[in-house]
């Protein structure tokens, strides 16, 4: 539903035509009066002349029949000009120009007929110069205003193209790392699944059994979570939704799978796990994730502590591993975790900050709105 407008829609609802049209009706009114002793008729058609000239943005023919009764009243030729103009400016070279600029000269030539006691003169043909000025000057407005309005049409047109190319490049290339990511990722995953796989059958030994077990686990979680980010990137209406969104409420099974694959990690939950949004649960899980990866990669054996803590304002996430022993093997990773964890907290109106601590160890803390 739209919303009323102050200014009615003859105006375009700008209140500065509104008071031009109101002040150029008003003037050219007065200028019709002021030089002669007020009468009757020249007060009528004063006002006749100026509720028409108020309304000729929108009805230039009644400012023309305004003009009209107002001249025959008072002769007096602006109001006339004006109202010639504003039919050419409205309607273009259309009948209904021709047909008020003809009314218009007619309605001169009558008046300066009486005006010449009844004589027609030849040169009274002067008066069709007067009325085809304002007509042509009226015919530029309108085709200046269909350019202008062609123009911006197709500036938008451009830009709409515009935004509809960028899309299909983004779509494109979502596909095409999707495609990447498919062929490489899933296939070097699929690949460790399977041996992992095999060497649980095939293994003697009962540990090494069961680390194998906790890889081709890890291994094939991962190509689910990877199937459903290749769903997101090729934005596949048709394919099933996710089997699980990351949340708050997975920590716990998180940090089960780290323990699983040999990490000594303490986690502290409130008694009941906070509500929060889909974007900030998503958020929070990443961080734990990724700050448990790190910890695994820079202090490897280290004991880390994971602390969810929840208040009526906000939920707060903290990670924090002490040193690495003495048998330290750094795995090397990309660099990209923590500006990912930053760019997601940010995206989730949360907050996030890194880094070491007192002890050499390293703490990874991040809040978030409720």
């Amino acid at each position: 539903m739209r919303e009323p407008r102050a200014v009615p829609a003859w105006w375009g609802g700008r209140v500065r035509s509104l008071l031009f049209d109101v002040g150029l009706a008003g003037v050219v009114a007065w200028l019709g009066v002021q030089n002669s002793d007020l009468t009757a008729a020249e007060v009528g058609g004063a006002l006749v002349t100026f509720a028409g000239l108020v309304v000729r943005r929108r009805f230039p023919l009644v400012a023309v029949a305004a003009a009209v009764v107002g001249m025959a009243l008072d002769p007096y030729l602006v109001p006339i000009l004006v109202a010639v103009y504003s039919t050419a400016a409205r309607y273009g070279p259309t009948v209904r120009t021709w047909v008020g600029s003809a009314v218009a000269l007619g309605a001169v030539q009558v008046v300066v007929w009486t005006n010449e006691n009844d004589r027609w003169d030849p040169a009274q043909l002067i008066t069709i110069v007067f009325i085809a000025l304002p007509v042509v000057a009226g015919l530029w407005t309108f085709q200046r205003q269909t350019l202008l309005a062609a123009l911006r049409d197709r500036a938008e047109q451009a830009e709409r193209e515009r935004d509809l190319l960028a899309e299909r490049a983004v779509a494109a290339e979502r596909r095409r790392i999707a495609g990447e990511m498919h062929d490489v990722v899933a296939h070097r995953v699929s690949v460790i699944a399977l041996q992992a796989g095999g060497l649980t059958l095939t293994s003697d030994d009962e540990h090494v059994g069961e680390v194998a077990e906790v890889i081709r686990t890890n291994s094939t979680a991962a190509l689910n979570e990877l199937r459903d980010v290749l769903r997101v990137l090729r934005d596949d209406a048709d394919a099933p939704p996710p089997r699980h969104s990351p949340a708050l409420d997975g920590v716990g099974d998180l940090v089960e799978e780290f323990r699983s694959a040999g990490a000594e990690v303490d986690l502290v939950l409130p008694d009941a796990v906070p509500e929060t949004s889909d974007v900030v649960g998503r958020a929070a899980y990443r961080v734990v994730q990724e700050a448990l990866t790190n910890a695994g990669k820079h202090a490897p054996g280290a004991p880390v502590t994971v602390t969810v803590a929840a208040s009526d304002d906000d939920v707060a996430i903290e990670v924090a591993n002490r040193p690495a022993g003495a048998a330290r093997t750094e795995v090397t990773g990309s660099g990209y975790g923590l500006v990912g964890m930053r760019e997601r907290v940010a995206l989730a109106g949360g907050t996030v900050r890194s880094g070491p601590t007192d002890g050499g160890g390293y703490l990874v803390s991040a809040r978030f709105p409720r």
